[in-house]
């Protein structure tokens, strides 16, 4: 069974002394920029169902694909009409539409939005496909999604459309699911990827979506990321669910 996001970081705290010891931790699915044996320019989605959920759980897995000059689209199910703080409610999809765009520009990445409404996301046969034929349109090699079981149900749904996507396509992308804090319930990562080097993108890509309290969220974050990275010897590290049959051959 999987940890919640609490559990994760008492759990890490228990075992601070086995690593201080250089005591090494088991760990699954280890990937990195040397596995990357394609020999051609990668097409990664990074699928979110609201602006900033991407960011959060791979910003740095972004960016690293970015640094090996493979081309990045981020993917947002809608435009966060629901939430924008302080700001006018009848604002809400213009701001963070404007906040996705800074972050995908600090990421080097694409920017798309699929045309659902926030907290209103639809799961039907109609929107099974008008979501496949988007990712289709982009022939993706790699595909981040979120996880199944995340505790808002625009997440649930995000998952559920791309993996009936991945079926439809005859498992024709790898397919990867990701956490983020305070909405992923349960988690036991196959893959990790480094991000110590490009944190600092990151932070500032989830920074840029000021209208969602960063300072709130962003530190929890940072430590899923301390305790992600200290199981594999890094500073820190973003974590993965692959989708079998996928190899894992395509992380960065």
């Amino acid at each position: 069974m999987g940890l919640t996001r609490r559990d994760l970081l008492v759990h890490t705290v228990s075992l601070a002394p086995a690593l201080a010891a250089g005591v090494p931790l088991l760990r699954a699915g280890v990937s990195s920029s040397a596995s990357l044996t394609t020999g051609h320019k990668l097409k990664v989605i990074v699928a979110g169902a609201h602006p900033g959920d991407p960011e959060s759980g791979c910003g740095g897995t972004i960016a690293r694909y970015v640094d090996l000059g493979h081309d990045v689209a981020i993917l947002y199910l809608n435009r966060g009409e629901g939430y924008c703080g302080q700001n006018d409610p009848k604002t809400c999809g213009a701001v963070r539409t404007a906040e996705a765009e800074k972050a995908c520009s600090i990421l080097k990445a694409r920017a798309r939005f699929a045309g659902q409404y926030d907290g209103r996301a639809i799961v039907d046969p109609a929107h099974y496909d008008e979501f496949r034929l988007l990712l289709n349109a982009e022939k993706p090699d790699v595909v981040f999604t979120q996880w199944s079981i995340d505790s808002h149900r625009d997440h649930r749904a995000l998952s559920a459309l791309t993996l009936d996507a991945w079926l439809q396509s005859g498992k024709g992308f790898e397919l990867y699911y990701y956490e983020v804090a305070e909405d992923t319930l349960i988690f036991t990562p196959t893959d990790y990827v480094d991000i110590s080097a490009v944190e600092s993108r990151k932070r500032a890509a989830c920074e840029s979506h000021a209208s969602q309290s960063p300072d709130r969220w962003y530190p929890l974050q940072t430590e899923i990321s301390r305790v992600r990275g200290m199981q594999n010897g890094w500073p820190l590290a973003e974590a993965f669910v692959r989708q079998l049959p996928s190899t894992g051959a395509m992380l960065p």
